[in-house]
């Protein structure tokens, strides 16, 4: 497992990483979490992703547990939240990204966490009805009291990065790092297009998330929904008819072949894929299973093989559909 820094700062994280979005909490228990988070260390990662929202809190108190369990040493792993939606229903803890809750919303994780600090705090969405500034200054006072390390953000588009950025910059604050946008084949031109100034410009780094765009890139939607799918989960059935899609579930057929090429699955090159854009510091993966895990991270041995010839080839398939 390589590592790659983490945009223009100093912070080290694995190529590919561990999310609890959708899992923890809904299909994975803490026993469970224990041996997949073990196994995903064991193959060299270092860096493993949560959110407030996730599962309304219980992601981040599963994942607490079992690091504590694990004690592993706090330098070897990193560990992300983002705040935006809030817990409760009320006026400053609901879609905001006010000052209230934000200083707010990392004691609730930290103690969730079990956690003197976070390696990493994400603003999970954009606030249009809270100044910029007033988000940048509260970011940068949850650093300055030693509660995170970095901040950042997540979808929000590229004037709004930059305008906290230049915020920032003006008064000597601390800067956003890193973004959290999706990025797989189907969902690409936020980073390939909207982005590319900011690699430059800012130093921005990515930790993307949804290479196999929830699924879909694996090809198990290719004949419905199965059951224990995260499509089957009530929950998530807003992800149905994207899961079902017949031309995108046609261009992971063909797909297929080019899979087969290279000896490996189509997750495995889903995640290759997503791996050799040297822009992107991490891949955020999923599993419910250890042999996920396993799967997953032999998508690496994949990297080398993504030559011109072939990505031109995955372009050709993909591309036309590519949002």
């Amino acid at each position: 497992m390589h590592t790659r820094r983490l945009g223009r700062s100093g912070l080290k994280v694995s190529e590919l990483s561990f999310g609890s979005w959708v899992t923890y909490g809904n299909q994975v228990d803490t026993r469970a979490a224990r041996e997949l988070m073990a196994a995903a260390f064991d193959a060299g990662v270092n860096f493993f992703d949560n959110a407030e929202i996730y599962a309304k809190g219980d992601s981040e108190v599963i994942m607490g547990k079992v690091l504590k369990e694990l004690g592993w040493p706090r330098i070897k792993y990193v560990v992300s939240t983002k705040f935006y939606w809030g817990m409760r229903t009320c006026a400053n803890d609901n879609n905001t990204l006010n000052r209230k809750y934000l200083l707010d919303a990392i004691d609730g994780s930290l103690k969730r966490l079990q956690l003197d600090y976070v390696d990493l705090v994400y603003c999970h969405r954009a606030d249009p009805t809270t100044p910029i500034e007033e988000t940048v200054w509260a970011m940068h006072n949850i650093i300055e009291r030693g509660k995170a390390l970095y901040w950042g953000t997540s979808e929000w588009n590229a004037d709004e990065i930059r305008a906290a950025w230049d915020i920032a910059d003006r008064r000597n604050l601390h800067k956003p790092a890193m973004e959290q946008p999706q990025y797989n084949l189907f969902h690409r031109k936020r980073v390939e297009q909207e982005y590319t100034r900011l690699y430059e410009d800012i130093g921005l780094g990515l930790t993307t998330w949804s290479p196999l765009a929830s699924g879909l890139l694996s090809g198990k939607y290719q004949k419905g929904i199965p059951p224990g799918s995260r499509g089957a989960l009530e929950s998530y059935a807003f992800l149905r008819d994207g899961l079902t899609d017949p031309a995108k579930n046609a261009i992971v057929g063909k797909l297929e072949a080019v899979a087969k090429d290279l000896g490996c699955t189509l997750a495995q090159l889903a995640l290759a894929w997503c791996v050799r854009n040297p822009r992107v510091s991490t891949v955020i993966t999923g599993a419910t299973r250890v042999e996920q895990v396993s799967e997953n991270m032999k998508a690496l041995e994949v990297v080398a093989k993504l030559t011109p010839e072939v990505m031109a080839r995955i372009d050709g398939i993909a591309g036309s559909a590519a949002g």
